[in-house]
């Protein structure tokens, strides 16, 4: 072995390997993939917050994102610890820029000038406009088909009644719409509150980019049963006792509220009261029950009030007889005529023979006379 080890060509072989083996392994350490690989990565950081510069007291700033996607490329261990941590910012700054559209470029602080970063978006369309300022009227809402049958939706309040909203003149002139949304399981049938959140739409029911202060209220739901005034109507019954004439009758009230299924209180036209006359009497004020059709719940009147005129005609009929008698009783005359006594016999009368027949006129003037 040592004669071998001794021998030169034998040393010159190993030296050749060593050399070959020294080749390839430095030749791999400076190829370009094996750099990338080992020295340089890629990463992109997602969501990451955008700042906005300029005057948010008098300004609004629309066609900003909220948040963008950052890719950094570099050494990895700056891409590893950037990531990381993320101690950095994105911006825009408006601060110079009029009220008008404006294409800007994204901007960060707080990244190593070793990494190449990149933005998705990279520029970005913002539209600079007057801070408006203006109070609407909230409109609750509750979609009906939630309502039991048979009850209806009798109003709906908010409190506050009215909300600040703040935007882009734009946007303030486009507002068509303030809703509070009210929700509940299926038949809803009693009055109850719930707190809602305020949204603002416009024309096409497009919500607005808008403030909204206060961004809820309580809305007061009233909801009861189905109900219509209708009119009261007599419906005589019985006979009025002997001796007794009914002259007139009159109600009070003369329209009720009645309460029941939709279908059904649509369907009346009039609320009957049935007014026993046998029960009629003398003339004063009576109360009769309200029957409930078939399908009516309830009436705001149970009862309604019958004013009674009445004439007892026994009383007329006495009163008629008295005064015939007093008209048709002669009065005794206090002198009376005296009776004229019979001719005497001496006195002399024409003959019956030489009396001429008396004359028609004369017999008419004796019976006047007489």
């Amino acid at each position: 072995m040592d004669k071998m080890m001794d021998s030169p060509w034998v040393l010159r072989i190993i030296a050749l390997f060593l050399a070959l083996l020294l080749f390839f392994s430095v030749r791999t350490e400076l190829s370009p993939a094996n750099k990338t690989i080992t020295s340089e990565q890629t990463e992109v950081i997602r969501d990451v917050p955008v700042d906005v510069f300029y005057d948010d007291k008098n300004l609004i700033v629309t066609g900003i994102p909220k948040t963008v996607d950052v890719t950094i490329k570099g050494p990895m261990p700056l891409v590893i610890q950037t990531k990381a941590t993320k101690d950095f910012s994105v911006f825009v700054d408006l601060s110079k820029l009029l009220i008008g559209e404006h294409n800007v470029k994204l901007q960060y602080e707080n990244i190593s000038d070793k990494l190449q970063v990149s933005f998705d978006p990279a520029t970005v369309k913002v539209n600079i406009e007057e801070k408006v300022t203006q109070e609407f009227r909230v409109d609750p809402e509750l979609n009906t088909r939630l309502i039991e049958e048979g009850y209806v939706l009798n109003g709906m309040t908010a409190n506050p009644a009215t909300v600040y909203i703040t935007g882009a003149k734009s946007a303030i002139e486009n507002i068509s719409y303030v809703k509070a949304t009210v929700t509940g399981e299926q038949g809803l049938k009693e009055p109850f509150s719930q707190v809602a959140a305020v949204k603002v739409l416009d024309r096409d029911l497009n919500k607005l980019d808008v403030t909204i202060q206060p961004e809820t209220v309580k809305v007061q739901v009233d909801i009861g049963a189905y109900s219509r005034e209708l009119p009261v109507v007599l419906k005589e019954i019985g006979k009025a006792p002997d001796g007794i004439t009914v002259d007139q009758l009159t109600i009070s009230p003369t329209k009720v509220r009645v309460y029941g299924r939709k279908s059904i209180i649509d369907s009346l036209t009039a609320i009957p009261v049935e007014v026993d006359l046998s029960n009629i009497t003398e003339s004063k004020t009576y109360e009769f029950d309200v029957k409930l059709p078939e399908g009516v719940t309830k009436v705001s009147d149970s009862k309604i009030k019958v004013k009674a005129d009445i004439t007892k005609v026994e009383q007329e009929k006495t009163t008629t007889t008295t005064t015939t008698t007093t008209t048709t009783t002669p009065t005794p005359d206090p002198k009376p005529k005296p009776t004229p006594s019979p001719p005497s016999e001496e006195t002399s009368t024409p003959s019956e023979h030489n009396t001429p027949p008396p004359d028609k006129t004369e017999e008419v003037e004796e019976d006047i006379d007489s």
